[in-house]
C-alpha cells in the first residue's frame, strides 16, 4: 500500500510502498480518508523533531486523520464507522501511569511515543491499525473534516487548562488574544468568536487569506509590525485570555503584558533556543500583584477529543470550505507539505 513519510537524514517526505498492516484481536483496522499536515509535520521532516522508531530508518508521517473501520476485530466498532485516531500511545516498555489515568497528553516525552511524530508510524497510508482505546467515533457528516479533530482537541486541552487555573474565583472572559494567524490560530478563533471578544494578532499583508477568514468570523486583526503584544492594550483592550500559538519565545513574556489582572496566558508554541532579556523583577510583580497566570499545553487527552468532535459539528459549514485551503491526491501529495500554501492542508487517499 501506498505511504507517505521521511527517511532518516532526507530533507522531504517520499511516496513508499509499505505492507498493507494485520490487525490484531482488540485493534481496529482503518482504511484512511484524509490526513492533515501542520507545523509539526514540516518540523519533522526538517529533521528538528521527532523521529523514526527504534531500530528503523524510515517514519511513515501524519498524526492528523480520520478513516472508516475495515476490519473491527474483536472490538465494540463496527465495519463502516468513521473515526479519528488518537496520537500518543505507551512506549516500547508498555503502558505506564499516563495511560492507565487516560492521560496521555501529560505524560512526559519519555513516557509515550507519539504517531507520525516521535517513535511510532503515523496515518498517513492507505490503512493503519489502532487499538480501539485509541479511536475516537466521528458522525458521518463530519467524515471529510474529520482530520480536524486532533488540531482542535489540543485547543480544547488548552482552553481547559485555562479555565481550571482560574477555578478558584469567578471568571467569566470576555475578551481573548490569539498569537498566530497558522491553522491553530485560526481553528481557536472559531472557537472562541461565539463566546468573547477575539483579537488575532499575526505578521500578514492585505489581502491575505488568513485575515479574510478570521474577520469575516467576527475577529480583528492585528498587525504585529504596527501594534506588538505588549502595545495591545493601549491599542485595543487587555484581554482576559491570551492564546499563543507562534512558537515565538518572546512571547511567553509580553503575553503577560496583555493580560488583564486575573488573566491568564496559554501556551502551545514550541520554540528553538532563544535568549533575550527583560524586566524579569517587573514580569513577577505582575503575575502576583494582579493575579495572573501561564500554563503550558501540549497534545490532548480522549476527552479533549470527544469535545473536538462536538466543537467542529458547532461550526457553520462554509468555515471548513475557507479554513481548508488544498486537498492534495496521495499522487500530488507535495502540495499540501507547500510551506507557502495559506491555511490548512490535507492529503486525500479515499473517500467515504
Amino acid at each position: 500500500m501506498r505511504a507517505i513519510g521521511i527517511e532518516s537524514g532526507d530533507d522531504r517526505p517520499r511516496l513508499f510502498d509499505v505492507a498493507r498492516p494485520d490487525p490484531a484481536p482488540g485493534e481496529v483496522l482503518v482504511r484512511t480518508l484524509r490526513v492533515g499536515v501542520d507545523g509539526t509535520d514540516h518540523e519533522v521532516v526538517a529533521g528538528a523533531h521527532g523521529g523514526p522508531p527504534d531500530g528503523e530508518e524510515r517514519l511513515v508521517l501524519g498524526h492528523e486523520a480520520v478513516g472508516v473501520v475495515v476490519d473491527p476485530t474483536t472490538t465494540a466498532f463496527e465495519r463502516g464507522d468513521v473515526v479519528a485516531p488518537t496520537v500518543r500511545r505507551p512506549p516500547p516498555d508498555g503502558p505506564n501511569e499516563y495511560f492507565d489515568r487516560a492521560e496521555p497528553d501529560m505524560a512526559p516525552p519519555s513516557a509515550c511515543v507519539e504517531r507520525g511524530i516521535d517513535g511510532a508510524h503515523g496515518f498517513m497510508s492507505e490503512y493503519f491499525t489502532s487499538p480501539a482505546q485509541f479511536l475516537i467515533p466521528v458522525p458521518d457528516e463530519l467524515a471529510e473534516w474529520g482530520f480536524l479533530v486532533e488540531p482542535t482537541s489540543v485547543s480544547e486541552k488548552a482552553l481547559e487548562l485555562a479555565r481550571a487555573s482560574r477555578s478558584s474565583f469567578t471568571w467569566d472572559p470576555e475578551t481573548a488574544l490569539v498569537l498566530g494567524t497558522g491553522p491553530l490560530g485560526l481553528i481557536t478563533v472559531a472557537m472562541l468568536v461565539p463566546e468573547m471578544t477575539v483579537y488575532c494578532l499575526g505578521r500578514r499583508d492585505r489581502p491575505d487569506p488568513s485575515v479574510d477568514l478570521l474577520e469575516a468570523l467576527g475577529a480583528t486583526y492585528v498587525d504585529s509590525r504596527e501594534t506588538p503584544v505588549t502595545a495591545v492594550p493601549d491599542a485595543y483592550e487587555s484581554v482576559d485570555l491570551v492564546y499563543e500559538a507562534t512558537g515565538h519565545a518572546r512571547h511567553a513574556v509580553d503575553c503577560v503584558e496583555a493580560l488583564a489582572p486575573g488573566g491568564v496566558a496559554a501556551l502551545l508554541g514550541l520554540p528553538g533556543a532563544s535568549a533575550f532579556t527583560f524586566d524579569g523583577g517587573h514580569f513577577h510583580a505582575d503575575l502576583v500583584m494582579h493575579n495572573k497566570a501561564i500554563v503550558g499545553s501540549v497534545n490532548a487527552g480522549p476527552s479533549h477529543f470527544h469535545a473536538a468532535v462536538d466543537r467542529l459539528a458547532s461550526f457553520p459549514p462554509w468555515f471548513f470550505e475557507d479554513y481548508v485551503t488544498e486537498i492534495a491526491p496521495v499522487e500530488g501529495f507535495e502540495a499540501a507539505f507547500d510551506p507557502d500554501t495559506p491555511m490548512k492542508t490535507a492529503v486525500e487517499f479515499d473517500t467515504l
